[in-house]
């Protein structure tokens, strides 16, 4: 009988180009989820789309639903804006490739990642078939609310009987150099917008006014002010920052009867929402008693903190990664929100991909060199999960 041809490894950085060529800025589809629903099913992937509220999913999994080892990888297809596209050196949906770079909306952030862990996972099923599944997530809704697009995967995962054991998120977590840095955890986010209501009146007269002014910058400065905490076991201080203060008061005699500011709050597991929600209460109060300008707090969390604990699982994608770059990574917690904060409830998550320093930047671009490094952490990835 004869021997079957081998087949033609995936060029991740080609698909990279095509990725970036499909102009998915959220919410918009742009034919990237298409693209790779074609590759993955032409790979024997049991594919389904996932949409929510007009958010575009995808669903893959390669063998047996319900296998004892899934191995997933997450990621978004969607981008941020290109802004003014006349600041642009190249097309920002071009997908060119120039002097050792790829260039493109998305480049870094992160259709290099989805097209590796694509690349890397059609790749090992069609040449050594693990006994267990591999499974893709990819969302259209990462760079936008956010809650449509992982969150809807993994809805319709539990209610179809769809798991995950451990998954990795490809989104850029590099600083410097290819292999620096991968994360095991992400600190929360909360938002919290503060509206102080006073007396409008002169300011000749300032007793016969309430201002509200004066009441939110001693509040701001009491909030700015405060230590939230020095740091715990996996994570650097938390930290408040004043986004802005809004009156909108255009006259220089008028003592405004309503002012606004903003909080922003990174948190690491020595809070919870509800205790800085308590605690910015709290404060607020107690101006609020102080001054008789009253307060209305509206809160918003984007994601709670949260850590994988340095095991098997993070040892085994660290020594993927020092093998195919020779760089030791830093198990890190920095940085923003990602949709890890929405797979840690689901199974043990960490995150690894390339040097993020281009994106959501005018001209975004990947070295070429490196999302073929990427591919080839995901692929020592799979084989050593599966050994």
């Amino acid at each position: 009988m004869p021997s079957q041809a081998p087949f033609a490894p995936v060029d991740p950085v080609a698909l990279t180009a095509d990725l970036i060529r499909c102009p998915s800025v959220t919410p918009e589809e742009g034919g990237a989820l298409l693209l790779l629903e074609r590759l993955l099913s032409g790979a024997g992937f049991e594919c389904r789309r996932v949409d929510r509220n007009g958010t575009p999913n995808l669903f893959a999994r390669w063998g047996r639903k319900g296998a004892n080892r899934s191995f997933g990888f997450n990621g978004h297809t969607d981008v941020v804006p290109v802004g003014d596209a006349a600041l642009w050196s190249r097309d920002p949906f071009g997908g060119e490739i120039h002097d050792g770079w790829l260039w493109g909306r998305g480049a870094t952030d992160m259709k290099s990642g989805v097209a590796a862990f694509a690349a890397a996972a059609v790749d090992f099923v069609r040449q050594t078939p693990p006994d267990g599944a591999v499974i893709l997530t990819i969302t259209g809704d990462e760079e936008g609310a956010g809650t449509d697009g992982t969150t809807a995967l993994l809805d319709w995962m539990r209610a179809n009987g769809e798991a995950m054991t451990d998954c990795l998120v490809g989104e850029p977590t590099c600083p410097e150099i290819m292999g620096d840095m991968m994360k095991i955890g992400r600190r929360g986010s909360l938002t919290c917008r503060f509206s102080a209501q006073g007396v409008q009146g002169h300011s000749a007269y300032p007793h016969r006014a309430k201002n509200p002014l004066h009441a939110l910058v001693r509040l701001m400065d009491n909030l700015a002010s405060h230590v939230l905490d020095e740091g715990t076991d996996h994570f650097d201080a938390s930290t408040l920052a004043i986004t802005t203060i809004d009156t909108g008061n255009p006259a220089t005699n008028v003592i405004p009867a309503r002012a606004r500011a903003t909080v922003n709050i990174r948190f690491n597991d020595a809070h919870s929402p509800q205790s800085l929600t308590d605690w910015l209460r709290a404060e607020a109060a107690e101006v609020e008693a102080a001054t008789g300008v009253a307060f209305t707090l509206g809160i918003e969390v984007a994601g709670d903190s949260f850590v994988t604990p340095p095991g098997p699982f993070t040892d085994l994608v660290a020594r993927a990664v020092s093998a195919e770059t020779g760089v030791k990574p830093k198990l890190s917690t920095s940085g923003g929100t990602s949709d890890a904060r929405f797979v840690k409830d689901h199974c043990p998550v960490v995150e690894f991909g390339l040097v993020g320093k281009t994106m959501h930047q005018v001209d975004e671009r990947v070295e070429v060199a490196q999302i073929g490094q990427l591919k080839s952490v995901y692929s020592r990835i799979l084989r050593d999960y599966f050994a």
